[in-house]
């Protein structure tokens, strides 16, 4: 969910990765690593996702807000995700990897085909495109939302290295 902004796409996401897997399960089996890679072909599936010209030309909107506890900001989180969902694939991939994985940034860069300075910097703009958008919102409710921010991304937007 929080690679792609909703239920539905992230279901079908899901699905695209359990049919690659499917297909070279007794390779997957083998290696051992079965959570890494199902996370790579996710995290590759999405990004071919977003490069192709579907993306582009259909955009569907509208999906009612999830369920959340009582004693979460929904203003906030939806802020949020609108925020990380506004994110170039390459920096919501980083960010999702990152904090709602919790992989390291050499783990992140393996995922990604990258190098770990990549990682960083792909990091450190998308957080800084997060808390600009975060900070766009209404001024009384701007602590609020940058509260929610450090929850959900970590204390300052640091990595957890």
């Amino acid at each position: 969910m929080a690679l792609c902004g909703d239920w539905q796409r992230a279901d079908d996401l899901v699905q695209a990765t359990l049919a690659k897997l499917y297909v070279k399960w007794s390779q997957v089996r083998r290696a051992g690593h079965a959570d890494a890679y199902a996370r790579s072909v996710m995290v590759r599936e999405f990004i071919s996702e977003r490069r192709s010209g579907w993306v582009k030309r259909v955009s569907l909107s509208g999906s009612a807000p999830d369920s959340l506890a009582t004693t979460v900001d929904h203003d906030a989180v939806l802020d949020l995700r609108a925020a990380v969902a506004a994110l170039p694939a390459r920096q919501r991939a980083a960010v999702v990897l990152r904090f709602y994985c919790d992989l390291t940034i050499e783990q992140s860069a393996e995922l990604l085909g990258c190098t770990p300075g990549t990682v960083k910097s792909q990091t450190a703009r998308a957080l800084d495109s997060v808390r600009r958008a975060m900070r766009q919102g209404e001024p009384e409710a701007s602590s609020q939302v940058a509260a929610s921010a450090n929850r959900h991304l970590g204390p300052g937007g640091s990595s957890h290295d």
